[in-house]
């Protein structure tokens, strides 16, 4: 998720479910913060956002050039 009040930011995503949020900085990759996903989540979360890097910066960039 991107909240558009982040415009000033580096890219990055919010990743939520339940109770849980994290954030995830895209370039380069790293953990921001993490509120109540457990390891092997937070790792597949991360597993994931570097094999969609290239995605999600592109999908940021739209987003925020509107």
């Amino acid at each position: 998720r991107f909240y558009s009040s982040d415009r000033l930011e580096p890219p990055h995503v919010h990743v939520l479910r339940d109770n849980n949020v994290a954030k995830v900085w895209l370039n380069p990759i790293n953990l921001q913060y993490n509120r109540g996903y457990r390891l092997a989540e937070m790792n597949a979360i991360l597993r994931l956002t570097y094999e969609n890097q290239s995605a999600l910066l592109e999908a940021w960039y739209e987003h925020f050039s509107k």
